[in-house]
Formats: structure tokens, sequence, C-alpha cells
């Protein structure tokens, strides 16, 4: 008799070992794991100041020649700069070409 409940409690332990070993996988995946003081880490210092202003209002020439890149001119540089705008010249499909930019922010396109 005492065999037979030995055998039953080495079975019942293998049985329970076995559970919970799936069981640990089951739940990896809402487990979280943290290392250090707390769950959260503070804000940065500058966290409810507002983003910086910039006192240059108009457009950037680096912006311009950025901005004329992407509408295909190749090679291409700033060539006057005015108070309403900012002319950049470079070479389209077709030759040389100019564009010219509004000197405000974002320096939208006046024409080519």
């Amino acid at each position: 008799m005492k065999q037979m409940l030995a055998r039953l409690g080495v079975a019942a332990c293998v049985a329970v070992t076995a559970l919970s070993g799936a069981a640990d996988f089951a739940f990896a995946q809402g487990m979280d794991i943290y290392v250090g003081p707390g769950r959260h880490r503070p804000p940065p210092p500058d966290y409810d100041r507002p983003p910086p202003r910039f006192d240059r209002r108009g457009c950037d020439p680096r912006q311009a020649v950025d901005v004329a890149r992407s509408y295909g001119l190749r090679r291409a540089r700033v060539v006057d700069v005015t108070p309403r705008r900012v002319i950049v010249d470079g070479f389209g499909r077709r030759g040389p070409d100019t564009m010219m930019f509004a000197n405000v922010r974002g320096c939208p396109l006046l024409g080519r």
C-alpha cells in the first residue's frame, strides 16, 4: 500500500511539473519584466515647453535648392536672393533652367 501511494505521489509530481511548464509558455506573451527603479521614466526636462521658434521667417536658400532638386533640377545653385523671391539655376531635361521661389516659409514655387 505504501509503494502504491509513493508511485501515485511521484506520478502527481510529474503531472504537475509537466502542466506548469506548459502554462509558462502560454503566459509568456503577457508577462513584462522591468529592471530598474520603476516602470516609467520621467519625461525629459523640456517636455512641457513649446517647440523652439526660429527667427528666420523666409525661405532658406538651402531649402530652395533642395526643393528645386526634388522638382528634377540638376546641379542646382542659388543665383539671387531678394526680399520677395529666391532664384535657383540648374539643368533640367531640356537644358538650362531657372526656378523662382517665394521668400516665405516653406519656399512655394512661383514659376519656372
